[in-house]
């Protein structure tokens, strides 16, 4: 987890607001956290989504 990543008490706070299932055949969602993690970095860093880090998974499902 990098610095500026969620902590795991602000997390706590987030995490029941999140959906846990999407999709037509409510398939489970992949890390909520990691892709919400992801957003905020977009947002804060102002980069394009293709160039989003990797570890905040593939650029397009954090989109």
């Amino acid at each position: 987890m990098a610095r500026v990543d969620l902590s795991d008490m602000e997390w706590r706070i987030i995490e029941g607001l999140l959906s846990t299932e999407r999709g037509r055949k409510s398939r489970p969602a992949h890390d909520n956290r990691q892709y919400l993690n992801g957003m905020l970095h977009f947002l804060r860093v102002g980069c394009p989504w293709r160039d989003m880090h990797e570890r905040y998974g593939k650029w397009n499902s954090v989109y």
